[in-house]
Formats: C-alpha cells, sequence, structure tokens
C-alpha cells in the first residue's frame, strides 16, 4: 500500500468562498496564478469568473509545498468558542456543489494531513510521545473510516444512525453525511486547519518516525476514537455510536494500579462517582500538561474533570424546546433511565407539564440540554427552588469531563507522557489488546 491521498471537506454548501491561491495551480491544464478569488453558487453550478462549472479542481505543480488560502472558514461548529478565521493549505483544491452551495475540498496527503491534525488538535509543543501516539491514532482512525465509507458503499442499505418512536428519540453523530469528501474539518472528525497552525520539527518527526503505522485488532484496523477529557472513566463504544462491539474500546479506569472501577451504570454508584473526583490521569490542574492538549479557544473552558453548569426553569425549558422542537412546558425533572461505563448518559427521559419523551445517544443529549454542547453527558441533576406544584426554578448540572470518552483521553495521555510512559503505552492503555502495524 502506497500513502494514500484523500479529501477533506473545509467550508461545506456556501453561498460564496473567497480564497487566494499562494503558487500557481491549474485549472482543466490551464495555468492559474498566485492571487485572490472567489467562487458562487449559481444556477445550480459553480460560478469562477464568468464560467460555469459543474466541478472545479485547481491541481497543484507540487502537492507537498503548493498552498492556498480559504476565508472565513468556521471552527468549533455549534461548540461554545465557534468563530472564523483564514486558514492556508497543502495541495489540491476542489470546489463541488452540495445542496443550494459550493463546498470546498482539500486533496492533500495522508502525512501531510497529520502533520497538520496533530497542531490543530493540540500545541504543537506537546511531548514527544504524546505527539506519536496521536499521529497513530489519527491515521488509524482515518484509514478505518474510509474503509468502512467503502463497505457501507458496497452494502444494499446502511446501518441507521437514529431510532424513533413516539416515546423515544435515539441518536448517533457519526461521518456518514460526509458523501463527497473523506472527512471534514472540524471536531465532528478531526480538527484539520492546514498549515495555519504553527508546526514544530517535532511534530514533523513524530509523523515521520509513525509513518504508516496504524493500530489493528484482529487483522482489522482500530476505530481509533478520542476526545479531550474522559472524567476518570473511559465509555464502551456502543453506548455512543452503533450497536458494534470493539473489544478494545470498552469502559476501563483511567489509572495504572489496576483499581476496578466502580459500576457506574448504577445509578447510585453514578452519583457518587459524578459529585467526587477520584485520581486519574486527566485528573489535573498541571497548566504546562493543558498547554499540550489545549489551543487557545480550548483554554476558554476552565473546568475540565468536573464541571458546573446552572439554569433557570426558563432558560433550560426555552433551551430544549430550541433545541428539540418540542415544547416540553415546563420541565419538571430530567431521569437518568441508561449510563455507560464512565457514568455518561445512554438514555435520559425529560418530562414536562406538556409532554415527556426518552433521548439519546450522549450527543443528543448534549446538544438538547445545551445553546452548543455540554461538556459531556456524564452528569447528575439537582433541581431547586421547587414551588408549591413541583416546578423546580432552577436546575444544578453536576458534570464529569468533556467529550464522548470512548478511546483516547488527550489530557489523559498528556499526563502520562509527562510521568515517562512512551507512546505504546500511552497507546495499550487506551486501546487494551491492540496492536501496531505498519500498512504503507
Amino acid at each position: 500500500m502506497e500513502e494514500p491521498f484523500i479529501q477533506v471537506g473545509i467550508l461545506l454548501s456556501q453561498p460564496r468562498i473567497d480564497f487566494s491561491l499562494s503558487t500557481p495551480y491549474r485549472l482543466n491544464g490551464n495555468e492559474i496564478g498566485p492571487g485572490e478569488y472567489s467562487v458562487a453558487f449559481s444556477e445550480g453550478k459553480i460560478l469562477f469568473g464568468k464560467e460555469l462549472f459543474d466541478e472545479m479542481v485547481l491541481e497543484p505543480c507540487h502537492v507537498h509545498t503548493d498552498s492556498f488560502v480559504l476565508k472565513g472558514v468556521i471552527i468549533g461548529v455549534n461548540f461554545h468558542w465557534e468563530r472564523k478565521e483564514d486558514q492556508r493549505f497543502l495541495g489540491g483544491l476542489k470546489f463541488i456543489v452540495e445542496g443550494n452551495g459550493v463546498t470546498a475540498v482539500n486533496r492533500v496527503s495522508l502525512e501531510d494531513y497529520l502533520t497538520s491534525v496533530i497542531s490543530s488538535e493540540m500545541s504543537a509543543t506537546s511531548s514527544e510521545s504524546l505527539l506519536k501516539a496521536h499521529a497513530v491514532i489519527s491515521r488509524s482512525w482515518l484509514l478505518a473510516q474510509i474503509r468502512k465509507n467503502k463497505n457501507d458503499g458496497n452494502m444494499c442499505a446502511k446501518n441507521t444512525s437514529q431510532v424513533c418512536t413516539d416515546h423515544e428519540i435515539i441518536r448517533w453523530y457519526d461521518r456518514e453525511d460526509h458523501a463527497h469528501f473523506d472527512v471534514c474539518a472540524d471536531d465532528h472528525c478531526q480538527r484539520y486547519q492546514g498549515i495555519t497552525r504553527q508546526s514544530t520539527e517535532l511534530v514533523t518527526k513524530a509523523v515521520e518516525e509513525t509513518r504508516g503505522r496504524v493500530l489493528v485488532y484482529e487483522g482489522a484496523i482500530c476505530d481509533t476514537r478520542f476526545y479531550k477529557c474522559c472524567g476518570g472513566a473511559t465509555e464502551t463504544f456502543e453506548n455512543v455510536w452503533e450497536p458494534v462491539v470493539h473489544p478494545y474500546l470498552q469502559g476501563k479506569a483511567d489509572r495504572d494500579d489496576n483499581v476496578v472501577l466502580p459500576d457506574l451504570t448504577n445509578e447510585e454508584e453514578a452519583q457518587k462517582w459524578i459529585r467526587s473526583s477520584p485520581p486519574a490521569f486527566c485528573n489535573t490542574q498541571d497548566v504546562n500538561v493543558l498547554k499540550q492538549v489545549l489551543n487557545d479557544y480550548d483554554r476558554e473552558t476552565a473546568d475540565f474533570y468536573r464541571w458546573k453548569v446552572v439554569y433557570s426553569q426558563s432558560e433550560l425549558a426555552a433551551i430544549i424546546h430550541e433545541r428539540s422542537g418540542i415544547d416540553y412546558g415546563e420541565i419538571v425533572e430530567l431521569i437518568p433511565i441508561q449510563r455507560g461505563t464512565s457514568g455518561r448518559i445512554v438514555r435520559l427521559k425529560i418530562r414536562g407539564t406538556k409532554h415527556e419523551m426518552i433521548i439519546g445517544k450522549e450527543l443528543e443529549i448534549r446538544r438538547t440540554l445545551s445553546r452548543s454542547h455540554l461538556y459531556s453527558s456524564a452528569f447528575v441533576v439537582d433541581a431547586e427552588d421547587i414551588d408549591e406544584n413541583g416546578i423546580p426554578g432552577r436546575f444544578v448540572f453536576t458534570g464529569a469531563g468533556w467529550g464522548h470518552g470512548v478511546g483516547l483521553c488527550q489530557i489523559g495521555a498528556a499526563m502520562m507522557a509527562e510521568k515517562g510512559y512512551d507512546y505504546r503505552q500511552i497507546l495499550a492503555h487506551y486501546y487494551p489488546g491492540s496492536e501496531i502495524e505498519i500498512t504503507y
């Protein structure tokens, strides 16, 4: 297998996209010089200058050095740090029509892509062990998704990503939405911000020294998920996404002392766990370690391991109505129906004065209860200021961790590296039973 080229969706379904070429590119064999340009959606096609295209491909002369800039790229889509910035990318640039807009797609070599992902997902000044571990899992996850997509494309029908009845809405969100490229550039897949983020020689070294290396389990490339902070316990894959068992993605304590994790599927145990602060790799306030994992906009979040969010009755009812499209009336109670191995809620009953419904899985819960996303679904709720009709005046959420909790905990892995674990030991901790294999 040779190093593959991949296609990354950067700006999705926009009415207009402004961009600049830093070096000459080719369009249908004709050279397009460096400069400022734009494309727009017009008559169901792509308008460039005075010409209309069904698809427009700008090919670089030198794939590893030629670059372009996309203006106003949205990062942190639907998260609390959402913003726009101009970003520079290596490789080719393709514009396609999606819906009623134009989508910009970057064709880039896998290893160039990884160098950017490592610098986008965390600080480029992180420790070597952490960078190498992340290079292996980012490469593995991408190749696993591409192979999964090919297999799904050969099937008569894909697995459904939602189960809806009159009483229950269960949804999980993965990358199946991306039919015209391999992955997107945001947290929905992996953060990829081109060469906008300053990289370092150490990042380049980490990618080069793990070149082609992936994690495998029983001959198949592992679906190596990751996130910011597990909150002390990792989650089981099928509690978050499709009902497929991955033995290397099961819940465990984020520790190295063989402590048995409490049964956090039990409500009483989960309540005690989330309201306490048990020892774990990711239970740290070490600023130097956190800087390795968290870019500037990530550090706008003050607490990761344990956090609190307070809503008034009117605020929570409005958010749930706005995010779900369902008018529950006043919110009477939020009841965990099912918890996963990390204490994350998999199914939650929302009981209101007008309606009640069970929702899941974890991201659907996080999206429904916040105008962006709750940090995780590992939370407990205290109803306060309850009136004579049993209606709470406010709700206090106490939660654990940041993210879905499946696979590698970035803050925990950074602390493991700080304690002297090498990248192979970090991978063995978060993906037990997996092995490293060279694919190219």
